[in-house]
């Protein structure tokens, strides 16, 4: 009797899929910094004050944020490497719209649609990463790695930004589409992943959406209209309307998107909290900062771009050095020494004197990226080390949900304190209001240390 041998299950050579999921970080990270130093020349072509700048920064964050659990859960039920292959091709065709774009709605509606794709890449990066990595040290290298696309891309896109604008801003748009085609191509090189049929939470993915985007649109244009006013009232009660059916439905729904008992562990509450604000505060201050070189001091984009460049080159430089001092000294002594630092420079803008030279200032923003990067790396590995890898796709959803609303709301709040004031005194408000929620983040990470797992 001849005996058939099934052919060999194919697995996913880890290389592969952490190249792809580097280059996924990559081009979404990069997408949400190089546009900021084109703000100034998309409003002289489409017009527009400052809450339709906001609105190009936080239409593709919000979405991006509002759709990270739905991406997280989508990516267990189809597989992360064809979720990934799907938001990748949407990610990159909405980038060819933006860049075509004849209006601010037409131009914001492309970002939205960027979004989209953005929020399908990152949850299925870190689950590609996930299920080619058994071993947690390995594994924690290589999100030290998957880290590094993102600093990369914070270090390029300013620069290629002012670069890309002082020719025409709709090629900074473009630029995505060699990335997008080479992660498809190295994309064809992993294996399929497992799928695990999940029913959708459409009732809690949309009570999530009007969440996060009625608080946006309330900071946002309450600036203008008026934090009484009846429009921004109403729009306040339609979040906290649906930030309450939100929990409900998550503690009571037979298929929740976010199940509550991740939320079990303080140790995964503390650090998604650590992760929204420290990306607040880098997310606020490249914001403002771009507004503040080109307006204050009259720079051109591309001397914008450079006066960055101290603060996210050293960014991508001193990534790997997280690995090394985490495993010398602990995740939670690097969180918290990272928090510090960031607390520190933002201290520092906030009292620089305004006739300071301008290199001082962009020396001064080195701190606030190289300690908010050096939150990144140990926040996410310990989150993703508290969960089983059955609920990669969720865990990551939670983180980067956790990460992309702090960064919405950075740069909403941030704006809207700047609106309220004239322009220097608002942004010392914002800068100085941060560094001190910081400090207070930094005792509540003290006693993580001592954390015990949840068990799930």
């Amino acid at each position: 009797m001849t005996i058939i041998k099934p052919p060999p299950v194919a697995v996913a050579p880890p290389r592969a899929s952490l190249a792809v999921a580097m280059l996924g970080f990559f081009v979404v990270a990069l997408d949400a910094q190089i546009v900021n130093v084109a703000l100034p020349e998309i409003r002289n072509d489409l017009g527009g004050g400052l809450s339709g700048l906001q609105w190009i920064v936080t239409g593709y964050t919000l979405i991006f944020s509002a759709l990270q659990l739905f991406a997280g859960s989508f990516s267990d039920r189809v597989g992360a490497r064809r979720a990934y292959g799907i938001g990748m091709i949407v990610f990159s065709v909405a980038s060819v719209a933006c860049g075509f774009s004849p209006s601010l709605p037409a131009l914001i509606a492309g970002r939205v649609l960027q979004g989209i794709g953005a929020a399908m890449i990152t949850p299925t990066s870190l689950a590609l990463i996930r299920e080619a990595y058994h071993d947690p040290a390995r594994r924690g290298r290589a999100i030290v790695y998957w880290g590094l696309g993102g600093s990369v891309a914070a270090a390029a896109g300013p620069v290629l930004g002012g670069v890309l604008t002082q020719i025409d801003w709709r090629l900074i748009f473009f630029v995505n589409l060699p990335v997008g085609v080479a992660a498809l191509v190295l994309l064809s090189r992993v294996a399929p992943s497992p799928r695990r049929p999940r029913p959708f939470d459409w009732f809690g993915q949309t009570t999530a959406v009007l969440a996060l985007a009625s608080l946006t649109y309330g900071i946002i244009e309450g600036a203008e209209l008026g934090y009484g006013s009846p429009a921004i009232l109403s729009t306040f009660a339609v979040c906290v309307i649906s930030v309450a059916v939100f929990v409900v439905a998550q503690a009571r729904g037979r298929h929740p998107m976010l199940p509550l008992d991740l939320f079990r562990s303080r140790t995964v509450s503390t650090a998604l909290i650590i992760a929204g604000v420290t990306m607040a505060a880098f997310y606020g201050v490249v914001f403002l900062q771009s507004l503040y070189f080109q307006q204050q001091r009259e720079v051109t984009a591309l001397g914008t771009g450079l006066l960055f460049l101290p603060m996210s080159g050293l960014v991508a430089l001193l990534v790997p050095l997280a690995a090394r001092l985490v495993t010398r000294f602990g995740r939670i002594a690097v969180i918290v020494a990272g928090q510090l630092v960031m607390a520190l420079g933002l201290a520092g803008l906030c009292l620089l004197p305004t006739d300071s030279p301008t290199l001082l200032v962009a020396l001064l923003m080195v701190p606030v990226g190289v300690g908010g990067s050096f939150t990144v790396p140990p926040i996410i590995a310990l989150i993703m080390d508290h969960v089983p890898a059955e609920r990669a796709g969720t865990a990551s959803g939670v983180i980067n949900t956790a990460r992309q609303v702090g960064g919405a709301l950075g740069v909403a709040v941030f704006g809207a304190v700047l609106a309220g004031q004239n322009f220097m005194d608002g942004l010392r408000t914002g800068l100085g209001a941060t560094a001190v929620l910081l400090l207070v983040l930094v005792v509540a990470s003290l006693p993580l240390r001592h954390g015990k797992q949840a068990r799930y």
